[in-house]
This record gives C-alpha cells, sequence and structure tokens, in this order.
C-alpha cells in the first residue's frame, strides 16, 4: 500500500501572522508593487493644514506619519487587496492608532456619480488629519484631493483642479487624462462652485457619453501609457 505523501502547507501574503507569510508579503510591498521605488520618493505633500497626499505608503512611512504628522485616518483609494501591500498597511495603521478607509477609484475611468457624491460626507465624517493616497499618488490621489478641496474647502471647480498637474507627476497626456476632462466638462457646463459642480454630478453628468467623447477626442494619445506602464 503506498502511502500518501503529505503536501507541505503553502502560505499566501495573507498569513501575515507567520513567518513565511510576513516575508511573502514584503516581498510583494518591495517587488511586485514597486515599493522599491518609493523608499526615497514619497511623493508627499501637504494639501491643507488637515489634509495630505501621497504615494503607497510603507508601514515604516505610516508610522512616521502618525508619530510626525499625528495622522488619524488614511484613505486608501486602491481598494481592499490581498496583496502584501495593502495587508501590510492594514497592520501598520492599526498599530498606530489610524482609521483605514478604502475608498476605491480609478485613474483611467470616468469618476462613479456615487463616489463624487459621497465625498462630501466623507471629508465631513473622517477624523483629522488625514492623508489621501493611491499607488503612485499623482491621479487618483490628484482626483481626491481636487474633491476635497471642492468639497471640504468650497474652492472652485477652476482653482481645485491645480492638485491634477505634473507637480504631482500627473500626466494629461494619456487615459489618465480623462480625469482633467471630467473636470473640464464641469467647467463647460458653468459648474465652476461647489454647490452647482455636486447639482452637475447629480442632475446631467453622464459618466459612459463622457468617457465616449474622450476617446474619440485622444485617439492614439492614450498609447502614452503603455510607453510608460504608469497606473
Amino acid at each position: 500500500m503506498k502511502r500518501k505523501k503529505k503536501r507541505k502547507k503553502q502560505h499566501s501574503a495573507a498569513d501575515i501572522d507567520t513567518i513565511a507569510g510576513r516575508k511573502r508579503a514584503y516581498y510583494e510591498l518591495i517587488w511586485s508593487d514597486h515599493g522599491f521605488l518609493r523608499v526615497y520618493f514619497s511623493n508627499l505633500h501637504q494639501i491643507s493644514p488637515e489634509m495630505w497626499r501621497s504615494n503607497q505608503p510603507s508601514p515604516k512611512q505610516i508610522k512616521a506619519h502618525a508619530e510626525d504628522r499625528q495622522i488619524k485616518t488614511i484613505l486608501n483609494l486602491r481598494g481592499v487587496s490581498t496583496q502584501g501591500y495593502y495587508l501590510l498597511e492594514r497592520e501598520a495603521a492599526q498599530n498606530a492608532d489610524i482609521d483605514l478607509i478604502d475608498y476605491q477609484v480609478f485613474s483611467r475611468d470616468m469618476p462613479s456619480r456615487e463616489k463624487i457624491l459621497g465625498t462630501p460626507d466623507l471629508f465631513e465624517k473622517i477624523r483629522y488629519p488625514a492623508l489621501i493616497h493611491c499607488k503612485s499618488g499623482a491621479d487618483r490621489a490628484g482626483l481626491m484631493s481636487t474633491l476635497y478641496r471642492i468639497a471640504r474647502q468650497n474652492q472652485p471647480v477652476s482653482q481645485a483642479i491645480e492638485q491634477l498637474s505634473f507637480k504631482y507627476l500627473h500626466i494629461k497626456q494619456g487615459k489618465t487624462g480623462i480625469l482633467d476632462y471630467f473636470f473640464n466638462a464641469a467647467l463647460q457646463a458653468r459648474a465652476d462652485q461647489p454647490k452647482d459642480f455636486f447639482s452637475w454630478i447629480a442632475q446631467e453628468y453622464e459618466a459612459n457619453t463622457l468617457k465616449a467623447a474622450f476617446l474619440k477626442e485622444t485617439g492614439r494619445q492614450i498609447e502614452l501609457d503603455r510607453l510608460l506602464g504608469r497606473e
């Protein structure tokens, strides 16, 4: 009678309470998620006395945010994940008594009406100081920083949109230019003031129609993204 070979237990990054799982999580953070590029460059900027923006923070950076800037809330724009970067971020936030809020948005699609209309309430309820981040800190962070300025600081769209600029590594050419196209559509609709902006979103904004117009106008310019390999 043949004995069945006992299979070696496979650990995943989700097992960060194990040595193997924690090693895998850090491997995913540093290599799979390109964390090695963010060791000395966090794309960190202060939007207001109560709000910061950056790229994906490491556990060490989260600890520093809590100690140096008294960060109380982190808005993660990448969504929930089983990858190491997220699991380690969640753990680091818990250890630092920081609220981690997952508010997923996208950099290559028109923002959803639901997400936009949810921002005034979101920015009203979170604990401050707070930090907004995506992966690179350029596009999704730029989108939410703009919405923060409109919803929380009562800034006109024409002024708030400065959060989407090359200063933060946002590139208007290519697919991420869809975010600029979105805000420019609001300006063309004369929805420059916060009240008018959110009324436009609630009553007139059609994401699919606007996206089709963007794709028709940009054409081959979006191929730039493939060359840069950006997210």
